[in-house]
């Protein structure tokens, strides 16, 4: 694996807690057992987020995706074998989301149940079939931005090496988690050993290993210990994971209970860990969040220090203040700075969290200073879609972290009052560089129906910071002093190069007073060449300092989503074709496509403005270590 993964970093600072079961909430909200729990991904996907939001509340710091049955032959059952790839899809987005909502430093898997059908020899379902159906399902949780692939609650240890064979064939860059379901007898339903088990996926190179489901916490102890025990004399050695139904299920009345505590979790908790020496634990079916928070108590007091912290401090850091200039701080004047002396700039964009807790966010931001960014893009609600307010975001980005930030700022929400009101506050916190935009319109996003004001776009939003920087609002009123600010606009070159108004557009920002440019993602620095070209034969050199947008991609299926699916992006045929001969190794391949752009545009560029689809930050981080000699 190219990138030190972030879930591999977390599990070598000590265990990690994972959610409970999501078919037990179900059935406990309503939801009977003759629905397709998967098809609620579609139908009913605030009920999976409430789920997953309670879990994380618990606090599980891995959350599985609700797909445990969402292949090809289990939705047959239900008229729904086409829609595996909707239904895995979305089930990534909806804890992602759940995720971000909760701000939550939580991990997505994408749960990969059994097919229901033996394979053959002992079914119906050929090799072939199955590698199949589970590659097909497989490839909608990598789509939809899983962290981590786990193959769970299967029985039989030839159909996991097929699930594990179709895992690593459509990625390399994810870690695997590979889980038997095991019996009172300590071997799985069509005999295999534990023993077996550890010996064929050692020889498969999983990341973790272990067992779920089928018997409750002293079963699963007992299979686990074996497998352990198995693991002694075997290189490279996975991780361990231990995840046990809550004992066996009793029918009362119309309804199936699970017999074991939260508490009787708890005091499985230290077996696991000390024992067994597992980094993973959590619950299966008849696991509530409340034997998950049981086992966060015991854990907390376990490793204490277990779960590496964003470095948040209570108090912002003292940070020298320029007393000629209000609100001017040594964080927010490093861009204009680096611009200045034509030193190489790279900047990581990060959105705004949905929800009230940033941590998340924040961990990302520290990360990405660690590794030498620039300076942090914050987005304006992008997509019209609710999200914490950006200056506000930066505002903590640039005290607790101590890393420069670029507001996205929109016309969309604000009319021309509030606009500068808002403008002059960001001023007076630090804020020092704005990125005018015109703002997706809400139709768009999760309020189609609200009003949207524009009663200026993105020209109008430069000619006002600009005219904040020579001291006054709009009216010509005094505001005190000159402003500060590194005015940014955008750039679609792709647009520009099509349709001369764009080209005409783009100049009138510049007109107007912007100091940099920033560019929507490109993949051949030939579009580069052919802008400047254009615009140079019309207008002559652009002579202010260009950011080329650069998205990262992270397989086949992301390359022709984001070639087919997304407005303003065009991928080359080669580019395309380069993603899809990379196969398991495709953010490696991504990662590659990005450098070679980056360095065959150097000449032409001031620097890069990275976006890391998933929140991915750790890709991008790689891009920056990557790029570091061949840039400065």
């Amino acid at each position: 694996m190219l990138i030190s993964n972030p879930l591999l970093r977390r599990l070598k600072h000590g265990p990690i807690l994972a959610d409970g079961a999501m078919g037990t909430m179900l059935y406990a909200r309503g939801i009977s057992f003759d629905r397709c729990f998967d098809e609620l991904n579609l139908s009913n996907p605030t009920l999976v987020q409430e789920i997953h939001r309670d879990y994380l509340r618990a606090g599980a710091e891995i959350i599985e995706t609700n797909t445990f049955g969402a292949n090809r032959f289990k939705l047959a059952r239900f008229g729904l074998e086409r829609k595996v790839r909707d239904i895995n899809l979305r089930g990534v987005k909806i804890a992602r989301e759940a995720r971000e909502i909760a701000g939550a430093n939580a991990f997505v898997f994408g749960s990969v149940g059994p097919l229901g059908h033996f394979v053959s020899p002992l079914g119906g379902i050929t090799e072939a079939e199955a590698q199949a159906a589970f590659k097909e399902q497989i490839e909608g949780l990598l789509e939809g931005g899983a962290d981590a692939i786990i193959i769970e609650t299967i029985s039989d240890l030839n159909e996991l090496r097929i699930a594990v064979a179709a895992a690593r064939d459509v990625t390399n860059d994810l870690p695997l988690v590979a889980q038997m379901s095991f019996t009172e007898d300590v071997d799985t339903v069509v005999g295999n050993t534990p023993e077996q088990i550890a010996a064929i996926m050692c020889d498969l190179q999983v990341d973790v290993i272990g067992a779920n489901c089928s018997v409750g916490p002293a079963g699963t102890f007992e299979a686990v210990k074996r497998i352990v025990a198995a693991l002694c004399d075997l290189e490279p050695r996975p991780f361990i994971s231990v995840m046990p139904n809550a004992g066996f299920p009793a029918r009362i009345g119309e309804r199936y209970m699970y017999v074991s505590s939260p508490q009787y979790f708890a005091e499985y908790t230290p077996r696991f860990i000390n024992e067994l020496g597992a980094t993973i634990i959590g619950g299966c079916c008849g696991t509530t969040p409340d034997h998950i928070a049981a086992m966060r108590r015991t854990l907390d007091t376990l490793h204490p220090t277990a779960t590496p912290h964003v470095v948040i401090v209570e108090k912002p850091p003292i940070i020298k203040r320029d007393e000629t200039t209000p609100g001017m701080t040594s964080t927010s004047r490093k861009l204009r700075e680096k611009l200045n002396a034509g030193k190489w700039i790279t900047s990581v964009e990060i959105d705004p969290p949905r929800g009230l807790n940033p941590t998340k966010v924040l961990q990302g931001a520290a990360m990405l200073k660690e590794l030498g960014v620039d300076c942090i893009n914050i987005g304006d609600s992008p997509l019209a879609k609710v999200r914490m307010d950006c200056v506000s975001l930066a505002v903590m980005i640039q005290h607790q972290i101590g890393l420069e930030t670029i507001i996205h700022f929109t016309t969309r929400d604000r009319n021309l009052m509030a606009l500068q009101a808002q403008l002059i506050g960001a001023h007076t916190l630090g804020i020092r560089n704005v990125l005018a935009l015109t703002g997706d319109p809400p139709r768009m996003g999760d309020y189609p129906n609200a009003t949207a004001v524009y009663d200026i776009d993105s020209v109008g939003l430069i000619k006002i910071l600009k005219r904040l920087n020579e001291g006054r609002d709009w009216a010509g009123t005094s505001i005190g002093s000159n402003a500060d600010f590194v005015i940014a606009c955008a750039l679609d070159m792709l647009r520009a190069n099509a349709d001369p108004n764009e080209l005409d557009r783009f100049h009138l920002k510049l007109q107007a007073g912007a100091d940099l440019v920033m560019t929507q993602p490109i993949y051949d620095a030939a579009i580069l060449r052919e802008f400047l070209q254009r615009y140079g034969d019309k207008y002559g050199t652009v002579e202010k300092p260009i950011l080329l947008g650069v998205l990262p991609l992270m397989s086949s299926k992301h390359a022709e989503f984001m070639h087919n699916e997304v407005p303003g992006i065009t991928l080359t045929d080669d580019a395309r074709q380069r993603m899809k001969d990379a196969g398991e190794r495709g953010i490696e391949e991504g990662i590659k496509l990005a450098q070679e752009l980056l360095i065959d545009a150097k000449d032409y560029v001031a620097g890069t403005y990275l976006m890391p689809s998933f929140g991915r930050y750790e890709v991008c981080g790689e891009l920056v270590k990557v790029l570091e000699d061949k840039m400065h």
